[in-house]
């Protein structure tokens, strides 16, 4: 699909397998031995430079997965932000062996993907998953604790299309056309893809395409959540500023009406009421001008903290659930929210 560029433990199971007559295969019997991470050792930390892109670094070792029989094993390896229990972690690379060599610039470019920041130190957990077949349960090893400063570079993200007759009432261009209308943006490059789109009116019709044309495009032809290829214009009944998901693993999407305030002890409502943002049309953006006091704040849709962001290294970047953004000044300030994507930003300008 067509690419936008930008600036910028161990679960081990019982597993029994048995054979009868007609049927060939492994016999096992016991726990599979999980790998074992060699190098990187915990503690460690690594530093990337642009100067070095190209150079092999020898990023991660581990032991065989031993699994009681002879088979091909595919190892995973898997990363997770400190804090975090792999639920959802990122999976940075698939090899046969027991070694992991990318070049710098590689790992660069996955690891700001997965939305670490640039040019400071993010602390994060390895991990290898080992597999041999889907019958089969994979093993994981004990993770270890790494500390990895990514540099500034263009990073690559997986893009599609959002055009329907919405686009010239809302600032997208003509109506339905690929070539203006807004895209989602799939960060982790797995298919699942999110963004905003601003829809000035009700009942209006829109459809996803893969690229900027409608050589391959998708609907729902039951109005269902589900899409289909060449499926029915889908309808947004309500007017309003969405968050729009869309996963091409499974088919589904899913659609959030949001409105944006401010929220903290820096801001007048406290961390008690959100202070209302105005969305602006032509700039795409979210505004508001205000007096703000010392302190913290962050930003929050529907007035509610199930959707929020906060900025974890007060960098100008959010991330979703971020830390709380700093005012180290009071003052009059004009603070802008720009969830345009693929990155999401924010903006405090002291007047």
């Amino acid at each position: 699909m067509k690419k936008s560029i930008i600036s910028l433990l161990a679960i081990f199971g019982l597993l029994v397998f048995t054979s009868c007559e007609d049927t060939a295969g492994p016999v096992m019997e016991g726990a599979p031995e999980a790998p074992e991470i060699t190098e990187p050792t915990s503690g460690s930390s690594f530093v990337l430079n642009e100067e070095d892109m190209d150079v092999e670094m020898d990023m991660m070792e581990w032991s065989a997965a031993d699994f009681g029989f002879s088979a091909a094993v595919e190892y995973t390896i898997q990363m997770d932000m400190e804090g975090n229990s792999f639920e959802e972690p990122v999976e940075i690379a698939k090899v046969r062996g027991n070694k992991y060599s990318p070049t710098v610039g590689d790992l660069n470019t996955k690891l700001l993907a997965a939305g670490l920041p640039f040019g400071t130190e993010s602390l994060v957990h390895f991990r290898i998953k080992a597999e041999v077949s889907s019958n089969v349960r994979a093993v994981y090893s004990q993770p270890v604790q790494v500390g990895i400063t990514p540099y500034e570079f263009e990073v690559t993200y997986p893009e599609i299309y959002v055009p329907g007759g919405y686009q010239s009432a809302s600032g997208y261009g003509n109506d339905w056309t690929p070539e203006d209308a807004p895209a989602l943006y799939s960060i982790n490059s797995n298919d699942r893809y999110e963004g905003y789109v601003y829809y000035a009116n009700d009942n209006q019709e829109f459809k996803f395409t893969a690229d900027r044309s409608w050589d391959l495009n998708w609907g729902d032809d039951g109005a269902d959540g589900t899409l289909q290829e060449n499926g029915a214009n889908i309808v947004m009944e309500n007017a309003g500023y969405y968050k729009v998901n869309v996963d091409l693993n499974n088919f589904t999407y899913t659609l959030l009406s949001t409105d944006w305030g401010i929220i903290g002890d820096a801001t007048p409502g406290g961390w008690d009421a959100d202070t209302d943002m105005t969305y602006d049309v032509d700039d795409k953006v979210w505004r508001i001008t205000i007096n703000l006091n010392e302190g913290e704040m962050k930003f929050r849709a529907n007035d509610a903290w199930d959707l929020n962001y906060g900025s974890d290294d007060a960098n100008g970047t959010l991330q979703p659930g971020g830390g709380n953004i700093p005012v180290e000044t009071a003052g009059n300030y004009t603070i802008e929210l720009d969830l345009t994507g693929p990155i999401y930003r924010y903006s405090l300008e002291l007047n």
